[in-house]
C-alpha cells in the first residue's frame, strides 16, 4: 500500500488549540477518514508548527477527494483553518514529500534477491 508524507503549517501562536482538537477528534470524522480509505494515519506537531502527516491509501488523491465530499470535514477544515498559517481548507493545502526509503521494502528485496547488502554496495 502507498506511503505518504504531508506537510503543513500550524500558526504557532495556537499549537496548544490545535492539539486538544487532536486528542479526540469526532468520531464520525475518524470513520469518514476510514471509510475514504486514509490507513495509519498519524500527525507530527514541531513547536515551531511544522506538521508532519503520515498516511497510508490505495490513493491518495482518491481518499482525499472522498472524505472532503462529506459534511463532517467541511465543518472539521472550517473549525481547523483558524489554526493553520496557509488559507482555506488545511486538507487541500499539504504538500506531498516523496519517499526515499523504507526499511521493510528493502529487507523484503534483500530477502527475495537472497543476498545481503554490503557496505561496498552503498
Amino acid at each position: 500500500m502507498p506511503r505518504y508524507c504531508l506537510l503543513g503549517r500550524v500558526d504557532p501562536s495556537r499549537l496548544e488549540e490545535y492539539r486538544e482538537a487532536h486528542r479526540a477528534v469526532w468520531p464520525e470524522l475518524l470513520e469518514a477518514l476510514r471509510d475514504a480509505g486514509w490507513r495509519n494515519y498519524s500527525l507530527f506537531l514541531r513547536d515551531d508548527g511544522l506538521l508532519i502527516g503520515y498516511a497510508e491509501a490505495d490513493d491518495l488523491a482518491v481518499a482525499q477527494e472522498k472524505v472532503a465530499r462529506t459534511e463532517v470535514n467541511a465543518r472539521w477544515q472550517a473549525a481547523m483553518s483558524e489554526l493553520f498559517q496557509s488559507g482555506g481548507a488545511p486538507d487541500e493545502a499539504w504538500e506531498i514529500v516523496p519517499e526515499v526509503f523504507n526499511l521493510e521494502d528493502q529487507l523484503l528485496a534483500v530477502r527475495r534477491q537472497g543476498t545481503q547488502p554490503s557496505a561496498e554496495s552503498l
